[in-house]
């Protein structure tokens, strides 16, 4: 078996994923690509990109970022603001919950545990 990676992020072809079902103001449109999946699905890997808007958010795992590029902020329900922009490296654990504003189109390596 080979292992899973991308020479150069920025030439992955991305999947449409759709309008957030979770927006709350504007249209935030998300896209990405899967690398890895582990075989029993306790794990994934990949690109992630969202367009302008807000929405809230709840993370049903674990989740590492390192945010390629874009600017916005996560808002935890309890009012701690993270802010993002192009190098950001965020930790998200299960049951994460607040909203996500981003202003400019963000895009993330994530790994999802």
């Amino acid at each position: 078996m080979s292992t899973p990676n991308w020479t150069d992020h920025g030439i992955v072809e991305m999947e449409d994923w759709g309008e957030s079902k979770s927006a709350i103001a504007g249209s935030p449109r998300m896209s990405g690509k899967i690398l890895s999946v582990k075989e029993d699905g306790s794990s994934e890997c990949g690109i992630w990109s969202c367009t302008p808007g807000e929405r809230t958010v709840t993370f049903a795992n674990d989740e590492f970022c390192f945010f390629l590029d874009g600017e916005g902020s996560y808002v935890r329900d309890d009012g701690e603001i993270i802010p993002l922009k192009k190098g950001s490296v965020v930790f998200f654990a299960k049951g994460w919950s607040g909203r996500s504003l981003i202003t400019k189109t963000l895009s993330k390596v994530f790994m999802c545990r």
